[in-house]
């Protein structure tokens, strides 16, 4: 039977060059000249740290424009609130979203299930995997879903015949 899953993945290479290009624009700065300003990639978390909250406002904004322009969609992304200390010094993480947690997936089967489709889906951990006896209706299936607006992100990968 054809299949298919659905997945929301965020390529790790692109984050590294948008926090690597981000770092750059924050040595040629002029308004972060002399400033303990830093982002530090961790994983699946950016971690910002200024002065001010102005300052890691500003950062903020570098670094999710790189992420922008890297192609890493908004959606993905998951800006923290600013932690500023009595003594003015502010931290921020950034969260990058990998996979598809449960509340997502199940709205996506329910989705798929209520739209009529003559396919089954089934939950594996975080992707989604959608059966069906020929492939017009997995594509089918593919067209309503990337017209539908998720909270994420969705890839279709391993479609098998």
């Amino acid at each position: 039977m054809p299949s298919f899953d659905i997945v929301s993945q965020v390529n790790s290479m692109e984050i590294e060059n948008a926090v690597n290009q981000a770092q750059k624009e924050l040595v040629n700065r002029f308004d972060f000249k002399g400033s303990k300003a830093e982002i530090i990639l961790d994983k699946n978390e950016i971690k910002l740290s200024a002065e001010n909250q102005f300052k890691i406002r500003t950062l903020t904004e570098i670094v999710m424009g790189k992420l922008a322009k890297r192609g890493i969609s908004p959606k993905c992304v998951d800006p923290g609130e600013p932690d500023v200390s009595p003594l003015g010094h502010a931290r921020q993480v950034i969260k990058i979203k990998q996979g598809l947690e449960t509340t997502v997936a199940k709205q996506i089967t329910t989705f798929i299930r209520d739209s009529k489709f003559k396919v089954t889906t089934q939950i594996q951990g975080e992707e989604v995997r959608v059966n069906g006896k020929n492939r017009d209706d997995l594509q089918a299936v593919i067209a309503a879903v990337r017209a539908k607006d998720l909270p994420v992100t969705v890839q279709f990968v391993n479609f098998r015949d």
